[in-house]
């Protein structure tokens, strides 16, 4: 077994997992997986730059996750960040930060890798198993909803096409939703659509790389569409075990999507399932899956918990030491 640890620093959360990986299988056993809402795409979208209130949460989580890492043993790390730190002036802050806590260089892939890792994480269990009886199978079409950006894999065992939009939770909701540093609450019919036509610009961008329509299971992933999950099985908590491959319909995302986009600050609150850091964020996030749905005519989404983490966990097994 190789011990190895992967961190995914996005626009709004940054997560570790800690897993031994078995050389021989490529499977991953997880032995501590954890998640933090930093926000670190606080305002990037207007100012172009990190934010150094935000800065500083990442950093208090990087703290945090190094003493786990530690505690755990892991041999290898591989810290990727992804849209936010991409799009930002002063990068070079969080990457020296980030070198400083965990003695590692934070890698700020490409779109195109981001959508790779994240394609590895979600098919490798789906690929072993038996399409006829679950009717889950090649081709895959993976969506990654983050908080800046969505990544668009299409693939079977391998990728075949991948393109990354600037269309995300917290990069929609900034932009559509907040006035004057205040979320709508509730959104206005006409901030919904303007936040529709952005999302639908980005599905013809994205199908102009990527054939969207020809997959046969659209894989859904990361905290947007997860956190639908919980809410269409009408959790009581959170629970990573009831939503991973989980599925759920297109009719009921359309439903959440227009409860989730009507209801106020505290009605999203009230829900068990939603984790704080999603409340404001949560209806932009529903509606890009809703858009993706109406555009490839997936009549339903399977939703995995394993995503890109996975996908750094499994290339830091299998490079070099």
């Amino acid at each position: 077994m190789t011990r190895v640890a992967a961190i995914d620093c996005g626009t709004n959360s940054i997560r570790l997992l800690v897993a031994d990986a078995d050389p021989a299988t490529g499977v991953l056993t997880d032995l501590d997986r954890r998640m933090t809402i930093v926000r670190l795409g606080q305002g990037v979208d207007r100012t172009g730059r990190l934010a150094p209130e935000a800065l500083e949460r990442t950093f208090a989580a990087c703290r945090e996750y190094a003493r786990a890492i530690e505690g755990h043993g892991a041999g290898r790390l591989r810290f990727v960040a992804t849209s936010a730190s991409r799009d930002a002036e002063n990068r070079d802050d969080f990457v020296r930060g980030v070198r400083e806590i965990l003695g590692v260089e934070p890698e700020v892939i490409t779109g195109d890798e981001e959508a790779a890792f994240s394609f590895t994480g979600a098919t490798r269990e789906l690929a072993g198993r038996t399409a006829s009886a679950d009717r889950v199978g090649g081709p895959y079409l993976v969506v990654d909803i983050g908080g800046g950006s969505t990544e668009f894999v299409v693939g079977d065992d391998r990728v075949r096409a991948a393109r990354s939009v600037d269309v995300g939770c917290v990069r929609m909701t900034e932009r559509h939703l907040v006035r004057d540093g205040v979320v709508a609450d509730p959104p206005t019919e006409e901030q919904v659509a303007a936040m529709r036509a952005d999302i639908e610009a980005a599905l013809d961008t994205a199908e102009r790389s990527v054939p969207l329509r020809e997959a046969r299971t659209l894989v859904g992933l990361a905290g947007s569409v997860t956190t639908v999950s919980a809410i269409a099985q009408d959790l009581p908590a959170y629970d990573s075990a009831a939503i991973h491959h989980s599925r759920v319909s297109r009719d009921r995302i359309r439903e959440i999507t227009g409860r989730l986009l009507r209801a106020t600050h505290a009605e999203r609150a009230a829900i068990p399932s939603l984790h704080p850091g999603r409340v404001d964020v949560i209806g932009a996030g529903a509606l890009v899956l809703l858009s993706i749905m109406e555009r490839t005519g997936a009549e339903e989404v399977v939703v995995s918990e394993h995503d890109i983490l996975d996908g750094i966990a499994y290339y830091a097994a299998e490079s070099p030491s």
